[in-house]
């Protein structure tokens, strides 16, 4: 029974982990010095990302790209700069994560 708990527990906190994951990611990667979950900041909120890209079967991958490639249009005059830095890895991560920003 002991052994089922922890396993229980454990499970728990790895189903956690992505979410929490990418909101560190996202501030290691500097992504939260122009956008917040909540609030439009340079570029848009990532609540307000969740909700235009909502339903699309491809909006990961699209989000993905823009992460690394940056873009300009979409929100406004104002563009999002490339990010090489951010590994296409970290990108799936990223978008999946400001998709679930509801």
């Amino acid at each position: 029974m002991k052994l089922f708990v922890a396993a229980a527990v454990a499970a728990g906190l790895l189903s956690a982990a992505p979410a929490f994951a990418s909101a560190e990611l996202a501030k290691a990667k500097n992504c939260l010095a122009c956008h917040a979950v909540d609030k439009k900041l340079v570029g848009p909120s990532y609540q307000d990302v969740a909700k235009k890209y909502a339903g699309q079967a491809d909006a990961v991958a699209k989000l993905a790209d823009k992460i690394q490639k940056g873009g300009s249009g979409v929100w406004g005059p104002v563009p999002m700069p490339a990010n090489p830095q951010v590994s296409a890895d970290e990108a799936k991560l990223l978008a999946t994560w400001v998709l679930s920003q509801k």
